[in-house]
């Protein structure tokens, strides 16, 4: 039995249409990224282990993939590469490498792949692509704002409607951990057992609790706290209906209220409060209010977030599309100082598999790959149909040669209906010897002849003709499509 041709676990091939997909979401991302002001960035696959171990957390480090050391050093089974696991940790390196050649305030974003040995699931990849927006350089609030918006906007431009941003802070839930009896040295272990609450449910994160040392006693004070918000919805849904706009900004009201009893005078608590309140004022103005959602759960497992953390979830839809939050410490670690940073990922593969099931892509990525089919009906008029090809190309057309020239006509047209090409350009013994090209038009059925010297124009007229029904057609469907979603 020859050897398996399916790809490795958690990895994936990409046919043309799933290309075609991708490129359509990244593109649209961009678009909107570059509006925001953020510049392009890429950096490599591969990271000296050093860079990244240590900086996601316990679970963060498992799924590192590591890469052993090679030729000599290969029989000591040590690891000095990795690759690479987010594009956020590649960024602070970035930023510590160039920093005098970086605008102060430096907005990039970055689309690659990242690599991560997890269990495969459903939407879940050990290869999958990140879009990132980070800022660099500003403590101000308006930052995390701006990617609240710049993330809502790039989805709503995708066809989401229905989706939340969570949000919380770092030093609010470090305060909340304090006026819970949770010892300092237990926080991360907390926040690790927190950050899955919504998932597994409080029996579940109790017991988690218990067994990473964590008292019973401060384990229930600060679950009790999170039953209490339950009350504070169900409140909400009684007091606004079915306003779900009152009714987020009124949550969100009594939250903060909530987490200001609760945190009392812990500095760190009172701070991160006021900056949640901050970015909740300026998202008013930015248009995004109505998207945010005060989550005091929501813990994010990377271990270098510092401030303000931010989660995208989409209705009906396990796990969230997005993620990200405030890191003012890490490039600290390669630069020897702190520097105040903020970014937030959206998951591509996620949104593409989503988007395809629910089939929110636009009906014109389904369409031709080609504009027109060229085809020679006979070795001998190969060169015609190359000059004809060639001149269609320069004029801007997407023209498919027809590799095959001894294949009879009726192989090479149902070739061209099953590739849905709208047009085919033939070139046989009678139009060489009348210096003309055979047009057929495959979607309405009908042909004609015209002179070479008019073929360009006559062809690019009816790809305008034939454009213009299928953009009618396709708007129609996009907008049937997005009432839906």
């Amino acid at each position: 039995m020859g050897s398996s041709t399916l790809p490795a676990r958690g990895m994936r091939d990409f046919l043309p249409a799933d290309v075609r997909r991708r490129e359509y979401v990244i593109g649209v991302i961009k678009e909107v990224y570059e509006r925001y002001g953020f510049e392009p960035l890429e950096t490599p696959a591969v990271e000296n282990i050093e860079t990244l171990m240590g900086k996601y957390g316990e679970e963060g480090n498992q799924l590192i993939y590591k890469i052993l050391k090679r030729g000599v050093h290969e029989s000591t089974g040590e690891a000095d590469l990795a690759l690479r696991y987010d594009l956020t940790v590649p960024l602070a390196r970035v930023v510590a490498e160039y920093r005098d050649k970086l605008p102060k305030f430096f907005k990039r974003y970055q689309i690659q792949p990242v690599w991560r040995a997890d269990r495969p699931a459903r939407g879940r990849f050990r290869e999958f692509y990140q879009c990132d927006v980070d800022v660099i350089g500003s403590c101000s609030m308006v930052v995390e704002t701006e990617l609240i918006a710049a993330a809502s906007e790039a989805l709503e431009k995708l066809g989401f409607k229905e989706f939340v941003v969570s949000l919380n802070h770092r030093e609010a839930l470090t305060g909340l951990l304090a006026c819970s009896g949770v010892p300092l040295e237990h926080h991360e272990a907390t926040l690790v057992a927190l950050d899955k609450l919504a998932k597994v449910g409080r029996e579940r994160v109790a017991r988690e609790l218990t067994e990473r040392g964590i008292t019973e006693g401060a384990g229930k004070r600060l679950l009790d706290f999170f039953s209490e918000l339950d009350s504070l919805e169900h409140a909400a849904d009684i007091a606004v209906g079915d306003d779900l706009v009152a009714k987020r900004q009124g949550l969100n009201s009594a939250i903060l209220g909530r987490l200001v009893e609760f945190v009392g005078t812990n500095e760190k608590g009172a701070k991160g409060v006021d900056e949640l309140r901050s970015i909740l004022e300026y998202a008013g103005a930015s248009g995004v209010a109505a998207r945010i959602k005060i989550d005091p759960s929501l813990a994010r497992g990377l271990s270098y977030y510092t401030g303000a953390i931010l989660e995208i979830n989409v209705k009906d839809l396990a796990g969230s599309l997005g993620g990200g939050g405030r890191y003012d410490n890490l490039v600290g670690m390669f630069l020897g100082q702190d520097v105040p940073a903020c970014g937030f990922s959206l998951g591509l593969e996620r949104i593409i598999v989503v988007m395809t099931e629910r089939e929110m892509f636009p009906t014109a990525l389904a369409r031709e790959s080609s504009d027109v089919m060229m085809a020679a009906l006979g070795e001998q008029y190969v060169d015609d149909a190359l000059t004809v090809a060639r001149e269609l190309r320069a004029a801007g057309m997407r023209v498919l040669l027809y590799p095959q020239p001894t294949d009879k006509l009726q192989k090479q047209l149902a070739y061209a209906s099953a590739q849905n090409i709208a047009l085919v350009a033939l070139s046989g013994e009678h139009e060489h010897n009348s210096g003309t090209v055979l047009i057929k038009d495959m979607h309405g059925r009908s042909q004609e002849w015209v002179t070479r010297e008019v073929a360009v124009d006559v062809i690019r007229n009816m790809l305008s003709v034939a454009k213009g029904t299928i953009e009618i057609e396709r708007k129609r469907e996009d907008y049937d499509r997005s009432e839906k979603h």
